[in-house]
């Protein structure tokens, strides 16, 4: 195991680091914007768990704790990325590892996420994670 990978919660206060992945991730919506949502999801109970190499933020991997009457208090993973020059070394799936362990302490029963059906390569790998499908989710604009 690479000892110089450390997985962390980042601190409220440090989010704004994770701007730059979140960018590669939404190349289309504006730097202004996506700080504005961080705000507003931070208010909301948004955390995120930094990867690092070497204190060099490589990945991030947005948290949800919530729960819903069909499936209890659970984590939801969000907004996973690793840059592409750690990609293929195991990270990814430790990172999800460190996810679920922090759910379990979180008194967590379950992790379900969102992944876009065009996401190919997103939807075989968190199926390799065990995840099911399990329904659709829809969205529909308020304007």
């Amino acid at each position: 195991m690479d000892t110089s990978i450390e997985i962390k919660l980042i601190p409220n206060d440090k989010l704004i680091s994770i701007i730059p992945l979140i960018k590669k991730l939404n190349p289309t919506i504006p730097e202004t914007t996506l700080n504005i949502r961080l705000e507003e999801m931070i208010a909301q109970g948004y955390q995120c768990a930094g990867l690092y190499k070497e204190n060099k933020l490589i990945g991030i991997c947005g948290l949800w704790i919530m729960t819903k009457f069909y499936v209890g208090k659970h984590i939801e993973p969000d907004n996973v990325f690793i840059l592409p020059e750690y990609r293929k070394q195991g990270l990814g799936k430790r990172l999800l590892q460190w996810v679920y362990d922090y759910g379990l302490f979180q008194d967590c029963i379950a992790s379900e996420l969102n992944c876009y059906v065009s996401n190919e390569t997103g939807n075989t790998f968190w199926e390799q994670e065990g995840f099911e499908k399990i329904g659709y989710h829809y969205q529909k604009p308020l304007e």
